[in-house]
């Protein structure tokens, strides 16, 4: 049987890694990737692991960086998001400016989840996934969204569709 003091050392830190990425990542599924992660790595410095040494400290200082670095990208892509909904909202805006006033009316006084829904799909023309993913919601609650939203819409607007010539009256 082979003697490998990195195991012998390492492996008996794993139950400690596992209850402080829990306190970091608030008992949520990130806690697992962290100390897959944080394993993952400490294998591939294993080169620089001096057996004798404090294990305990050397894999928890790769938990904690692999915990920032985490943290950093998220918020990076938090940012990166952010500007995206700054720049769609601009440009929702715009595109209603070239809607009528009824027809803005209509879209105002939708309730938010339903106006969101038609900007990001009907005006801004993004994918029912994309939508999803913007919105943050299940694919089938844009589409419900969408539906809801259209068919206020389509009720708002029945008079001056009908006065503007878009449909004719059912009589």
């Amino acid at each position: 049987m082979h003697h490998d003091p990195y195991h012998d050392e390492i492996l008996p830190c794993v139950p400690d890694l596992s209850r402080t990425a829990l306190r970091l990542a608030r008992g949520t599924a990130l806690a697992d990737d962290l100390v897959q992660e944080t394993l993952t790595r400490a294998w591939q410095a294993r080169a620089s692991f001096r057996p004798g040494t404090n294990a305990r400290a050397w894999t928890h200082r790769i938990l904690f960086n692999t915990y920032i670095n985490h943290y950093r990208k998220k918020k990076r892509e938090r940012e990166a998001l952010e500007e995206l909904r700054r720049m769609e909202t601009r440009a929702s805006r715009s595109a209603q400016d070239g809607f009528g006033d009824e027809v803005a009316a209509a879209l105002r006084a939708l309730q938010p989840e339903f106006r969101r829904a038609v900007e990001l799909v009907d005006v801004g023309e993004l994918s029912y996934q994309d939508a999803a993913d913007e919105l943050e919601c299940p694919v089938g609650t844009v589409m419900s969204r969408l539906h809801l939203g259209r068919k206020r819409l389509r009720r708002a607007l029945r008079t001056y569709a009908v006065d503007q010539g878009v449909v004719r009256n059912a009589a």
